[in-house]
């Protein structure tokens, strides 16, 4: 029996670090969320002072210099985070991933000096919470259509519109927003929770990521002042981006979700008996353990050397969108083929099979959709634009 996930030695790969961080997360994970995860997801709320909990072992920006709070650390960190805390729920993965990539990200790159101190060391602790607002109601895959508008006001600018789909909207205390000014051009800033005339809704009813809040963002001719605008980005660069780290960190985040339903399938089929053997016995069944194993060892090996790239700064946009498209698909379908080595168990909360499988229905759609990141894919290859 070899319940080993990593077939590749791509261990060999990494650094020591790289093994710490994993394993510091991965302990959390064990004790802090797996035990708890069903409930909450059943209950549809969210895990209470999760970002705290997430800040306290440095899964907040973890790529951010340690001067404004983070922890310094490399891509491939990065990454082995995101496995770590998806192989509990995608929506734990989801609160870091918006906190470190969407809102952390571009204060960053993005923002004055003043506003990095202002911010960054009290994102990174989980003290403050972000989201990210750029898709609208009418305009997802083409948020370039965006109705989100601002106006020149002197020391300040009046903004007006709405987002929708935001990951922790009704509990963030700041929103990094897209929005175009008076000439069209898309410009970013910093829209503080108190700020009159901004409201963020909660959407309910939710059958995937229900251990996170999602909302939408409402502006209703709120008052920003001009030095909570970045200074240093226009366009649509900025936003997308944002979205280039996002989709680098689902990339691997998926595989953590691949190797919970892998694990728990394995272990099953050892264990449950059937016309007098366990059922791993049986060839179908080895079929698909042998086939699961196969694409996590591929979206590994995809997600190692996308990591090498992006700490280099070589990574592409269109590199990132193969990998977050591979990655998500190969999970959702292990998620729902190892629900049924499990049988009718496999529906039940005792084991995370459905949780996962309603999860990835979101991140499949999410971040670019499936359908999307091909095309990026193909023009990359045709230098033909294929979506208008």
């Amino acid at each position: 029996m070899n319940m080993n996930t990593d077939y590749y030695q791509i261990d060999d790969l990494l650094t020591e670090e790289h093994k710490l961080v994993r394993q510091s997360v991965r302990e959390f994970v064990q004790q802090e969320i797996k035990p708890v995860i069903d409930k909450y997801a059943q209950a549809h709320t969210d895990i209470p002072d999760l970002m705290k909990k997430l800040g306290s072992i440095g899964a907040l920006g973890p790529y951010i210099p340690e001067e404004y709070g983070g922890a310094g650390l490399d891509q491939i960190s990065y990454g082995l985070i995101m496995q770590e805390l998806e192989a509990g729920d995608s929506a734990i993965r989801s609160s870091a991933s918006v906190q470190s990539s969407l809102v952390m990200f571009p204060i960053h790159e993005y923002a004055t000096e003043e506003q990095k101190m202002k911010w960054l060391p009290k994102l990174a602790s989980g003290e403050l919470v972000g989201c990210f607002g750029l898709t609208e109601p009418n305009h997802g895959s083409n948020p370039g259509g965006m109705e989100t508008k601002f106006v020149d006001k002197g020391d300040h600018v009046i903004l007006n519109g709405a987002k929708m789909w935001i990951t922790n909207s009704p509990i963030a205390d700041i929103a990094v927003v897209w929005a175009k000014d008076e000439e069209g051009i898309v410009r970013g800033m910093v829209v503080e929770k108190e700020m009159e005339g901004f409201s963020a809704p909660e959407t309910p009813n939710k059958w995937s990521l229900r251990a996170s809040k999602t909302g939408e963002l409402v502006f209703e001719n709120v008052k920003v002042p001009k030095e909570n605008l970045f200074p240093n980005i226009k366009g649509l660069k900025g936003p997308l981006s944002c979205l280039n780290s996002a989709r680098y960190g689902i990339s691997w985040g998926v595989i953590g979700a691949a190797i919970d339903c892998y694990e728990t399938a394995l272990q099953y089929s050892l264990e449950r008996t059937q016309f007098g053997k366990p059922i791993g016995g049986f060839q179908l069944q080895q079929k698909k353990l042998a086939e699961f194993l196969t694409e996590i060892t591929k979206a590994q090996l995809l997600c190692w050397r996308l990591g090498t790239l992006k700490n280099e700064g070589r990574a592409t946009p269109a590199q990132i969108s193969m990998a977050k498209r591979n990655n998500v698909k190969m999970a959702i379908d292990i998620a729902r083929e190892s629900r049924q080595i499990l049988g009718g168990m496999g529906i039940v909360g005792d084991y995370p099979m459905m949780r996962h499988a309603a999860n990835l229905e979101s991140v499949i759609t999410y971040e670019g959709t499936h359908d999307v990141h091909l095309l990026i894919t193909g023009m990359d290859i045709t230098g033909i634009n294929a979506f208008s």
